[in-house]
């Protein structure tokens, strides 16, 4: 009995922080590639997709249960869904990374043949209403947080290759533009880009608060369970929602119109990366480490100038882009043209900096960094615009499970990932068995998120 109780709950945590330790990153061009892939998959499958579900049919407050029919239809769609999308984007990170670029001219040019075809057949129909950009903005989200989810449990699995993983100091894996997707992500459709600036001091540390709960129950839950760390990603202490809510924090604190955050946003990251040349990249990069609080989480804490400025320009973006209320008969190709422009401007951006101030970073946040990040989500935002030039179906059903249970859906794939962590050994698995464990943990995930929004279920913290 002793024994058992001495056993260590992760007793390969050494090994497995190792796994995930001085990396480099992948190439540009191949996060391009990746950055392709995933919105041209989601295109396709919703020009496949002829009579999508109702989204009235699923309300939040309906009275009545929904009959055997509907249940049957609407979780048939769903496993449609994964079958279209999540599982070819769990095989392009998994068993055909190294077919990668063949993977993206492929799925371009069977979107630009459909395009052609389409036009051929009726001239895109001009004259017709098309959609709101802001269906376009959900469903990137939704795209955000479904590569998140499949990328923090393959990351343990040598199925993955090491060079998606979060590098060590600089150069940049997919993973790595995680947490700054989703801060773009917020900060696009947040209250602020909004214009909506009446929030209260209680109103904001209500909203703030879950974040700051969420920090601690990850720091607890994993020195509880003695869980794999990477220290030098945010710190000792520090982790991703600490560093979100000291975004809101400051945001909340320093209130500015949404018409001046892009300067304010570009004159804070000058700011600090003339800071990180004048000698604080060094200190961020090595292993000094004081004991005091700043100390011990350097990375987490002075990361968040570069957090918060990135925040204030997509507020900008954000509050031009869609939610300006003084030019309400916004053409839809007019804002599809800025989207695209805006994705190559800010990809030219990013590698002028990171050829010619500082490599891109995303321990330290800097300018490169955060231009990496607005090239490769406006990319992604800009390919999904693509699915309403042609038809005008309604979000996918797995679209719709986890746009409404996003922050929900996401804590419960940490949930799953803790939980194969410590019950499998990661590092051990043959390729089949590791690929099958990834099958069912994203199913599992995207059967869960639907039964919640069949049911009506919301899992909302402010």
């Amino acid at each position: 009995m002793e024994g058992l109780l001495d056993k260590p709950l992760n007793p390969n945590k050494l090994l497995k922080e190792q796994f995930v330790s001085n990396l480099t990153g992948s190439s540009l061009l191949e996060i391009a590639a990746l950055s392709t892939i995933v919105p041209a998959v989601v295109v396709l499958r919703k020009w496949s997709s002829r009579d999508n579900i109702r989204r009235d049919s699923v309300k939040k407050n309906d009275d009545a249960l929904a009959g055997h029919k509907d249940g049957v239809y609407y979780f048939s769609a769903l496993v449609i869904d994964f079958l279209t999308v999540v599982l070819p984007i769990l095989l392009i990170f998994t068993i055909l990374a190294e077919w990668t670029y063949i993977c993206a001219i492929s799925l371009v040019a069977v979107i630009s043949i459909y395009i052609l075809f389409k036009r051929s057949q009726s001239h895109l129909k001009a004259q017709q209403h098309l959609p709101s950009l802001r269906a376009d903005i959900s469903s990137y989200r939704v795209s955000v947080v479904l590569v998140t989810c499949v990328s923090i449990l393959a990351v343990d699995f040598k199925i993955f290759p090491r060079r998606y993983a979060k590098a060590e100091t600089y150069g940049s894996g997919i993973m790595d533009l995680g947490v700054g997707s989703f801060v773009v992500a917020n900060a696009l459709v947040s209250r602020q880009a909004r214009n909506i600036t009446s929030m209260r001091w209680k109103a904001a540390l209500k909203s703030i608060s879950p974040l700051v709960f969420l920090g601690f129950a990850r720091l607890i839950s994993t020195s509880g369970v003695d869980y794999q760390v990477h220290v030098g990603e945010y710190g000792v202490h520090w982790n991703f929602f600490f560093t979100l809510a000291a975004v809101s924090i400051l945001t909340s604190i320093i209130r500015i119109h949404p018409k001046y955050c892009g300067i304010v946003g570009m004159l804070v990251l000058a700011g600090y990366q003339v800071w990180l040349n004048f000698g604080l990249n060094e200190y961020l990069t090595s292993d000094e480490r004081s004991a005091d609080i700043i100390g011990q989480n350097k990375e987490g804490v002075y990361s968040i100038f570069g957090y918060w400025g990135m925040y204030l320009i997509g507020v900008s973006l954000g509050y031009f882009l869609f939610h300006d209320l003084s030019s309400k008969g916004k053409i839809r190709s007019s804002q599809v043209v800025k989207v695209w422009v805006l994705a190559t401007s800010f990809w030219i951006l990013a590698i002028i900096l990171d050829s010619y101030v500082e490599r891109v970073s995303r321990r330290m946040c800097n300018f490169a960094y955060v231009m990496l990040v607005f090239g490769q989500n406006f990319q992604v935002i800009s390919i999904l615009t693509l699915a309403g030039s042609i038809s005008h179906d309604k979000n996918l059903v797995l679209e719709e499970a986890f746009n409404q249970n996003m922050l929900g859906a996401f804590l419960v794939a940490n949930i799953l990932t803790g939980l194969v962590n410590l019950s499998v050994d990661t590092l051990s698995a043959s390729p089949l068995a590791a690929f099958m464990i990834l099958v069912a943990y994203t199913f599992n995930l995207c059967m869960l998120a639907g039964l919640a929004q069949f049911s009506g279920v919301r899992i909302k913290f402010w």
